[in-house]
């Protein structure tokens, strides 16, 4: 029987846990007294292990960034489009692994997980986290590895976050950082956006104070809502035209406040599918991890200041018609760079995809980011 799989996947891949029970110490001052990382990987680790990469995800991203998980899975890995063999991030070449973040909703400790000491939800007992505590954790978790190094820690939007911490905590210990799709901190626009959609979770009456666990219940609506208004701000005016128009599902207007236009019928459709695969006290979490980060507050406000530590090479992307994390503010971590003497390249793609473009399969973006870790590759025996 053929392989029913795609020839440049991973193809098959299952999630690994990795325990840990030394205590981590939180930024808001409290702590995990144990918690488990919930991993992919794919590729092979060299003999010196120096060819290994970390993915970080974005907000609603986990562990599983490539290949399926089982032959019934209708959609591969969330980043199928740029690892693999002989893709950007080329498992040829590369020991790539992505991990789901403290505080996630797929197998690593967060809100959804028991909580030892009570046998019930943690809910929300579970501590806010931070940019900065998920790269601690997943610096004990490249130990974990036994990895000294990262060949490279890559990551877009709330990834891209991480990507940034990575080189300012840790900087002997990433040899190129590359930062797709974000920002220095959020601007006051957007963490509006990440207010409302936490209201409308927190306002549902399925909530129950975030114990909606006990209760057997879950606030449908309100991660619905939320969803369809961050779905909103990944895309560009551009692609909801392309892709929508004004199209109406039965051809004529019937002047209710039924689904009328193909617009509405989307949202609701990606609000609906995200109910039953993200747990609404992670949203929230992942949310503030977004609002708080701001390494240059630690420095007069200076992130030049913030930088200095790292010495990462750096690839900063960014793309035309990304109007949440427009490359004026990839242009301020550049500006950021140079002030501070680090190497630095970077390229605004052209895209009409808006934020998500970073998860598509645009030519160019793809080849800009191939070139550059074809470099790093290219430094170690495969």
């Amino acid at each position: 029987m053929p392989n029913p799989l795609p020839a440049d996947s991973v193809g098959l891949v299952q999630p690994q846990t990795a325990h840990f029970s030394e205590p981590l110490p939180l930024d808001g001052g409290k702590e995990l007294p144990h918690y488990d990382l919930v991993y992919e990987s794919y590729g092979q680790l060299n003999a010196k292990k120096s060819n290994a990469i970390l993915i970080c995800h974005a907000l609603s991203g986990d562990q599983h960034a490539a290949g399926y998980n089982s032959l019934e899975d209708k959609k591969p890995g969330w980043w199928e489009s740029a690892i693999g063999p002989g893709k950007a991030i080329n498992t040829d070449h590369f020991f790539v692994v992505a991990v789901n973040n403290l505080g996630g909703c797929k197998g690593s400790t967060g809100p959804s997980s028991l909580n030892p000491e009570t046998g019930k939800h943690y809910g929300p007992d579970f501590p806010i986290v931070t940019v900065r505590d998920w790269v601690n954790s997943q610096q004990r978790f490249m130990r974990y590895l036994g990895i000294d190094v990262w060949a490279a820690v890559i990551g877009g939007s709330l990834g891209g976050m991480q990507v940034l911490q990575w080189s300012m905590d840790y900087p002997e210990q990433i040899k190129n950082a590359v930062v797709i799709a974000a920002a220095p901190k959020l601007s006051a626009q957007n963490i509006a956006f990440n207010e409302v959609a936490r209201q409308a979770i927190i306002s549902d009456p399925d909530f129950y104070a975030g114990r909606y666990y006990e209760h057997d219940a879950k606030p449908r609506r309100g991660v619905m809502l939320a969803r369809m208004l961050g779905h909103i701000t990944y895309l560009s005016d551009d692609a909801m035209r392309a892709k929508f128009g004004r199209e109406l599902r039965s051809g004529k207007i019937n002047y209710g406040f039924d689904v009328e236009f193909q617009v509405e019928s989307y949202l609701r459709y990606q609000g609906r599918s995200f109910v039953d695969r993200f747990d609404a006290n992670t949203y929230l979490l992942m949310t503030k991890a977004l609002d708080y980060f701001d390494p240059a507050a630690e420095h007069g406000d200076s992130f030049a200041a913030a930088l200095k530590p790292a010495t990462a090479q750096f690839l900063v992307l960014s793309f035309t018609s990304d109007w949440r994390f427009a490359p004026s503010r990839s242009q301020e971590i550049v500006q950021a760079l140079v002030e501070a003497g680090k190497s630095v390249s970077y390229a605004t793609i052209t895209a009409n995809h808006g934020h998500d473009a970073f998860l598509m399969p645009i030519p160019d973006y793809l080849n800009i980011l191939s070139a550059y870790l074809q470099r790093i590759a290219d430094e170690f025996p495969t």
